[in-house]
């Protein structure tokens, strides 16, 4: 059993509980850097993709599951993100200001879109951004002149400190890349919890009422949680359109809006690893199916095999698991700590009512 003896207030809120979890996530991050020495180029693009989700879920997480607002649109900041950074770099702007350029245009669009759907909340406000979403591919079209429409943009390679980073060419400077903003990304996301916008945005979680009467301004709060939550999405959102080389209208449908939403709940809502365990999924999930179909001698692809399985896995966890993978590892961590302390019911579920409009 560890016990950690707290001497101030400062520790709740210190970066790491205690110097073992410090020495965990060194362990984890030099190992993050040494992957390109021990994989190949493959399985090296496959973590470069579930690090481009996490990000991704990060900003989602950060909107869902700390301030509790639903969105099924976030493939439109994506998209917003991804033809923002495009055109710049198209426009000669250095990747080093395109790229944090194309997470704040992101960041102001989402703000502005924030405003009016703010005033909603739950099933109302999901409706509203899976508008969004499916807008999204005519305004990409309808705007050609800037977007390319239906061919849609290429992205070249890009320099960066005298690097020349590209995708296909240096997939292994692609990697480094990625896990730096991913890492920037977690850190940033990390603090933002500690502070108190951080703590305004579990309040209005948990009730906007108890948030309003502790002196939280819940549009505001919602607002900027909005915008900072898009900003991020769009950092993933250049990534992701490097990661695939070309972008169109297509690429950023609701599907993948559905899929983040899918991503994080697995993963385990409210928690910066449940984003990263999420992607774990999402990124390798399809290539197991297909790794397993080949084993097993199927030679025809069986339609839809993909979405039933995610689908599965999603009602398996909310019937069994609501808390995630995150969830069912903080449980089995816990009763190791606990041992032989711990008791079969000390995680029993407690029952839980719907928050109507009239307790808001």
């Amino acid at each position: 059993m560890r016990i950690q003896f707290k001497t101030s207030y400062a520790h709740d809120i210190r970066l790491f509980a205690d110097r073992w979890t410090f020495g965990v996530y060194a362990v984890l991050l030099i190992i993050a850097f040494a992957l390109p020495f021990i994989l190949g180029v493959f399985y090296l693009g496959e973590v470069t993709n579930v690090l481009i989700w996490a990000i991704a879920g990060l900003g989602l997480m950060l909107l869902t599951g700390q301030t509790g607002q639903a969105s099924l649109g976030h493939a439109a900041f994506l998209a917003v993100g991804a033809y923002s950074g495009a055109i710049l770099m198209e426009s000669g702007v250095p990747f080093i200001l395109a790229f944090p350029a194309a997470g704040i245009i992101t960041g102001v669009v989402g703000t502005l879109i924030a405003i009016p759907a703010i005033r909603m909340h739950g099933v109302y406000l999901a409706i509203a951004t899976i508008a969004l979403s499916i807008l999204a591919d005519d305004i990409i079209v309808l705007t050609e002149h800037w977007t390319g429409g239906v061919s849609g943009k290429f992205f070249m390679p890009v320099e960066l400190f005298g690097f020349e980073i590209d995708r296909w060419g240096t997939p292994f400077k692609f990697y480094y890349l990625v896990l730096v903003v991913a890492i920037i990304c977690t850190l940033f996301y990390r603090n933002l919890l500690r502070s108190p916008l951080g703590r305004a945005m579990a309040a209005v979680r948990d009730s906007e009422v108890s948030a309003t009467a502790m002196g939280v301004h819940i549009a505001y709060t919602k607002a900027i949680a909005f915008g900072v939550s898009c900003a991020i999405t769009g950092l993933a959102g250049v990534l992701m359109g490097m990661f695939a080389g070309i972008i169109n209208n297509e690429t950023f449908s609701i599907v993948i809006s559905i899929s983040l939403l899918m991503m994080i709940v697995i993963g385990g809502l409210g928690s910066i690893h449940g984003a990263f365990f999420g992607a774990i999924v999402i990124a390798f999930l399809p290539q197991a199916i297909s790794i397993t179909t080949k084993a097993s001698g199927l030679t025809v692809a069986i339609p839809g095999l993909e979405q039933a399985i995610f689908a599965t896995i999603l009602v398996l966890f909310i019937l069994f698991e609501p808390m995630g993978i995150y969830g069912r590892w903080m449980k089995i961590r816990i009763w190791f700590e606990l041992f032989p302390f711990a008791r079969k019911d000390m995680f029993r579920r407690q029952k839980s009512y719907l928050k109507t409009e009239r307790l808001r």
